[in-house]
C-alpha cells in the first residue's frame, strides 16, 4: 500500500502511515467527486481542506487538486485522521527485536491496527512512533480484546518470508485461557467446526459443513468451577477460540461476544477477555534456527473467580 522506498508519496506521520485508495476503472468525473462518494465518512469540505494542504497525492507523487478527473487504476493516498481518540491505559513491552523481527507483548484492550475510532492508540501505530521504523508491519494479528504475543516484520524486504509462516501454517502457537469447568466433557480433546461470518458482521459462528477450523484443547488446571486451559489453534480464523469454547458451552470469562454480545461501553476495562497469547515457536526462515517467544503477561489466577458461578450454555453450534 505505502511505498516507502519512494519519496514522492506521503510520508509515515506521527507513527501513521498513508492509507491508500484506487481509482476503479469505471469511474467517471472528478476526483473529488470519487473521493466524496467513496469515503463519505470525510466530508466533500475536508477533502477540500486536505487537498489545499497537500495530504492527497497520487502514487506518482502528484498532489490532487479539485479540478482533477478520475485516472482509473491509480492510487491516492491519503492520512486517515480521527477527530477525538480515548487513550487507552495500559502499555505494550517489546520482548525481542533485531534487524528483521519484533515480538511485543500487548495488553487487553488495544488493538493491533488501526481501525474504526482506533488510530494513535493501536500497538503498531505506538511501536512505529516509539521506535520510528516506517517498515514496521504486523505479520499476524490477535483481537482487540486478546492480550500476548505478536510478531511484527520490521523490514518489507523480509517480511513476506515471515508471513509465509503463518500461511503454510509452520508456527506453534499456544493460547492461555480461563473458562467454566464440565464434568461430562473429556480433556485433551480436539475441536473441528465449519466457521463463518455471522449475519452480525463482527461475529462468526459455526454452521453445518465441511470443516475449516482446528484447535487442540487441554486442561491446565481446574479450581471448583473454572479452569485454565491451553489451546493450539491449528487453523486461524478470526474468533476461532472464543466460538470453539463457546460451542462446547465453556465462554470465556469475560467474553463480550460469545455466546451473547454484552459489550461494554468504551472506558470500561473493568472484566477483561481472560485470553491470552502465550507463546509462538518456530523455524526462522532467514537464518534456519528455531525460535520460541513467551508472553510475560497473566491472567487471573483461578482463586480469584472460584466463587464467582460461571454461566455455561449447552454445547452445539453457535446460533
Amino acid at each position: 500500500m505505502y511505498n516507502s522506498h519512494d519519496p514522492r508519496v506521503l510520508p509515515v506521520r506521527d507513527g501513521v502511515s498513508p492509507s491508500c485508495v484506487v481509482q476503479p476503472a469505471a469511474a467517471q468525473g472528478l476526483v473529488l467527486d470519487f473521493l466524496a462518494h467513496h469515503l463519505p465518512a470525510v466530508s466533500r469540505d475536508d477533502w477540500l481542506r486536505r487537498m489545499a494542504l497537500g495530504e492527497v497525492v497520487d502514487e506518482f507523487g502528484v498532489p490532487a487538486t479539485p479540478q482533477q478527473p478520475v485516472r482509473p487504476g491509480v492510487r491516492l493516498y491519503y492520512y486517515r485522521e480521527l477527530p477525538e481518540e480515548r487513550e487507552i491505559p495500559f502499555a505494550e513491552s517489546i520482548l525481542y527485536q533485531d534487524e528483521h523481527l519484533l515480538v511485543a507483548d500487548k495488553p487487553h484492550f488495544l488493538p493491533v491496527v488501526p481501525s474504526g475510532r482506533y488510530l494513535q492508540q493501536t500497538l503498531l501505530v505506538r511501536l512505529k512512533r516509539r521506535l520510528q521504523l516506517r517498515e514496521l508491519s504486523p505479520v499476524h494479528r490477535i483481537d482487540r480484546d486478546t492480550a500476548g504475543l505478536v510478531l511484527f516484520s520490521v523490514q518489507r524486504s523480509t517480511r513476506g518470508r515471515y508471513q509465509a509462516l503463518f500461511r503454510d501454517r509452520t508456527v506453534h502457537k499456544t493460547y492461555e485461557a480461563i473458562a467454566p469447568w464440565r464434568e461430562d466433557l473429556p480433556f485433551p480433546r480436539t475441536h473441528t467446526s465449519r466457521m463463518e461470518e455471522s449475519a452480525q458482521f463482527f461475529r462468526m459462528h459455526e454452521v453445518a459443513g465441511e470443516p475449516n477450523t482446528c484447535t487442540h484443547m487441554e486442561v491446565i488446571e481446574r479450581l471448583g468451577s473454572w479452569a485454565r486451559y491451553r489451546l493450539s489453534p491449528v487453523t486461524g480464523k478470526r474468533h476461532q477460540l472464543r466460538v470453539h469454547m463457546s460451542a462446547l458451552g465453556l465462554p470465556l470469562c469475560g467474553d463480550a461476544f460469545y455466546p451473547e454480545v454484552n459489550d461494554p461501553p468504551e472506558g470500561d476495562y473493568s472484566n477483561p477477555l481472560q485470553l491470552l497469547a502465550r507463546s509462538l515457536a518456530f523455524t526462522d526462515p532467514l537464518t534456519g534456527e528455531p525460535r520460541r517467544f513467551d508472553s510475560l503477561l497473566r491472567l487471573h489466577a483461578l482463586a480469584d473467580l472460584s466463587p464467582i458461578a460461571p454461566r455455561t450454555g449447552t454445547a452445539g453450534p453457535m446460533a
